[in-house]
């Protein structure tokens, strides 16, 4: 006989409610078919889970142990029912370090208004689909490349590319930079999610390049004015704060931002979605 959610239901409700009959009552069901389910439960693990005395009903040690994970695995299965059921209602939005930039707080305000029957969440997964590809979330901002064979994808927009220093880095004091002028520095990337490879320089006038994990590692280390980081203009406005300074590149291409979705299963709001960065980002032009 295979574990079935049932079971775990069956000795929940006996511990919750402190006996047989009561959890009858509660499931639903006889007291006999508690008693059978019980013992199909403790067959199927092969550990008895209940001391059972004329006056109570107690777990054993691998009970309390059983009991905890039970309460989980139900609780995870309530969580599916409910994302299955209410998936049309809740639009996530996965980006890797992020989201829109400057457009965040008013794409979140403006989709309140347009789209009241569809709750927006925001979810930051440093991977190259920003969660898309794990099930995180049901569209995501992307800006690196991306495998294209499994989603489809519209640009909403285009953002510049700057440098992250050190605030009391001599370059601090400039309003803007070339490319290769950060040939001499250290320049530290996310090789998962980042847009800067070494193909923004010729060969032979390449920066030296040192991989990150994450956006606070990576400014944390800039911080310490050991290196630098190329950036889109959204962490420069998502991420400010003290000891970090950003400038633009004047000669470096534009990054395009893509929101990209599941190709064979879009989300009802997918093109909803799309309009609206589409509009927010042409605003900024």
């Amino acid at each position: 006989m295979d574990l079935e959610l049932r079971h775990l239901r069956c000795l929940v409700a006996i511990v919750d409610t402190g006996g047989f009959s009561d959890a009858a009552l509660d499931l639903g069901v006889s007291q006999a078919a508690v008693s059978r389910t019980l013992a199909a439960l403790e067959g199927i693990l092969g550990v008895r889970l209940l001391h059972r005395t004329s006056r109570d009903v107690t777990p054993t040690t691998a009970g309390v142990q059983v009991l905890a994970r039970a309460r989980h695995l139900l609780a995870e299965a309530e969580n599916l029912v409910s994302e299955a059921t209410t998936g049309h209602t809740r639009l996530r939005v996965g980006h890797a370090w992020s989201a829109v930039g400057r457009h965040t707080a008013e794409f979140q305000r403006r989709w309140a208004d347009l789209h009241p029957g569809v709750d927006l969440h925001l979810v930051r997964t440093n991977t190259p689909t920003g969660g898309l590809a794990e099930g995180l979330c049901d569209l995501a901002v992307v800006r690196a490349p991306f495998d294209g064979r499994r989603f489809d994808s519209a640009v909403v927009g285009h953002e510049r590319r700057h440098c992250a220093m050190a605030s009391d880095d001599p370059w601090a004091r400039r309003r803007s930079l070339r490319l290769d002028e950060l040939t001499g520095r250290v320049l530290l990337f996310d090789r998962r999610t980042g847009t800067t490879t070494a193909d923004l320089w010729p060969e032979g006038a390449r920066p030296e390049m040192e991989p990150t994990r994450d956006i606070d590692d990576w400014l944390a280390e800039i911080a310490t004015g050991r290196a630098v980081g190329i950036t889109p203009e959204s962490t420069a406005t998502q991420y400010r704060r003290d000891g970090i300074v950003f400038r633009p590149l004047r000669d470096a291409p534009l990054i395009p931002v893509r929101l990209v979705w599941r190709r064979h299963d879009p989300h009802p709001a997918t093109h909803a979605a799309v309009a609206l960065l589409s509009e927010l980002y042409g605003q900024g032009r």
